[in-house]
């Protein structure tokens, strides 16, 4: 069981049912005397003693807790790990990363793809490899109609003719095949003109744009070649963008460093620019470069997501809500408890191809030629490499046995795993502790939305 108190909600977490509870102080202070295992019916002797409550409000207390528990919400048993995958069992992907360009008219310094290239040659996928794409995801989808594919880079848009050859051969292959894709870009702007906001609006179910907050900091690492910024370049053109899209997905989403930890304000600031969906990821990187996030930083960092959720209430309570991605884990659009196991599928249910057509288990991996999976033009795809990705889940995970968070996180990111950590099997641990603030917090938001019409940062 994990509890705690922020911005005045008394929140438990049971980690084995994945249930999230929002209690008065009373159930909240007697958990510390209630002992994990089985529960009876009648009030535990030890709570007898509890001081500054009445023993009517105890009993009453402890009926709720003890509702909980025969629920399975509360002090429940492990579940089974799911089946292991065997290295002959077909798994459909579900999901693809289109690396469609391996160039990019950025340059920035935090960049994990090497500034677009991915350690290796700069260049663009072809329109054949592209089809083949789509031929390779109709076959190795099996049963699942539905697919998703995200143009990627890079800077796709240095592809642009691609992207749009690769869209209309998938929509002539869905009524032949009985598929639907759905379409994502992510984009640094740069390209962006008329023509391709018209198209993207229209054909992408989702863009991702590339932008990092206030001026100075989206400047000081988005650069171009000559190290001049981009934010005033691309500004307008993701404002005519949202502006002209209709409602449809998109988000801005950025990435914060050692030099920005008041990162709200930058979210702040694209949310005055007039943007409503948000996100900014911490950079990942090796603890020697001066804009790395570290152990020495994390403090400050996970103080910094407490402000975020406390702005984010009162933006709400005032009519001004906004959403952020990392804090949008429970609800309406929260994945199953079986997604939640599973975290992502890289090299599973999704795949990342890079234009010579080489088959990755996931964009991050792309360029560590250790982790090749297959080929497209060739029609291979190693099943057995497929299975032990799939097999690679927060129940393989020592470490995650005993973590409350285990059935909201998959175990965390297995590219950060491997390459700061080494091994799949082993979290990365700052990004677990920034995971765990971000889940505390979204569920004070879900909490204070919960009580919409009440004071929503209670004393």
């Amino acid at each position: 069981m994990h509890k705690y108190c922020l911005h005045g909600f008394h929140v438990v977490v049971d980690p084995n049912s994945g249930s999230v509870h929002l209690v008065d102080k009373l159930v909240f202070d007697l958990l510390d005397h209630v002992k994990e295992g089985p529960l009876s019916e009648d009030l535990p002797k030890e709570l007898l003693f509890c001081q500054n409550y009445d023993l009517k409000d105890i009993e009453e207390a402890y009926c709720e807790i003890y509702k909980l528990y025969k629920n399975k919400l509360l002090f429940s048993e492990p579940s089974k790990p799911n089946s292991s995958y065997t290295t002959g069992h077909k798994i459909p992907i579900k999901a693809a990363c289109l690396h469609v360009s391996h160039d990019c008219d950025l340059r920035c310094r935090y960049c994990f793809a090497g500034t677009g290239a991915f350690g290796g040659q700069r260049m663009n996928m072809s329109l054949e490899v592209g089809k083949k794409v789509i031929d390779f995801l109709v076959k190795r989808s099996l049963s699942r109609r539905n697919i998703d594919v995200d143009f990627f880079g890079g800077e796709p848009l240095l592809n642009f003719d691609v992207v749009k050859g690769v869209v209309s051969y998938a929509r002539e292959q869905e009524n032949k095949t009985n598929k639907s894709f759905r379409f994502t870009l992510t984009t640094n702007g740069i390209g962006l003109d008329e023509e391709k906001v018209e198209y993207l609006n229209r054909e992408m179910a989702s863009v991702v744009l590339s932008i990092d907050g206030r001026r100075a900091i989206n400047d000081r690492m988005r650069v171009h070649a000559d190290g001049s910024g981009c934010y005033d370049e691309i500004l307008p053109k993701f404002k005519d963008l949202v502006a002209k899209r209709g409602g449809k997905n998109y988000y801005v989403r950025g990435t914060f460093t050692r030099m920005n930890l008041d990162f709200t304000s930058d979210i702040l600031h694209l949310v005055d620019e007039g943007f409503k969906e948000i996100s900014l990821e911490p950079v990942v990187s090796d603890g020697a470069f001066p804009y790395a996030i570290t152990e020495r930083e994390l403090p400050q960092v996970l103080k910094e997501y407490e402000r975020l959720a406390a702005v984010m209430i009162d933006k709400e309570k005032q009519g001004q809500g906004f959403n952020f991605y990392h804090f949008s884990v429970i609800g309406g659009d929260s994945p199953c408890v079986s997604k939640r196991i599973k975290g992502c599928g890289a090299g599973a249910e999704y795949v990342a191809i890079t234009p010579d057509a080489d088959i990755y288990p996931c964009h991050q991996l792309v360029g560590m030629k250790e982790y090749v999976m297959g080929n497209v033009l060739e029609g291979i795809v190693d099943i057995g490499k497929q299975a032990q990705f799939a097999n690679i889940n927060v129940s393989s995970k020592k470490k995650c046995a005993d973590c409350w968070m285990k059935l909201y996180c998959g175990g965390g990111c297995n590219a950060n795993n491997v390459k700061f950590g080494q091994d799949f099997s082993k979290p990365h641990e700052i990004s677990c502790e920034i995971q765990k603030k971000r889940l505390e917090c979204s569920f004070v938001i879900a909490a204070a939305r919960e009580m919409s019409g009440q004071s929503l940062l209670p004393a």
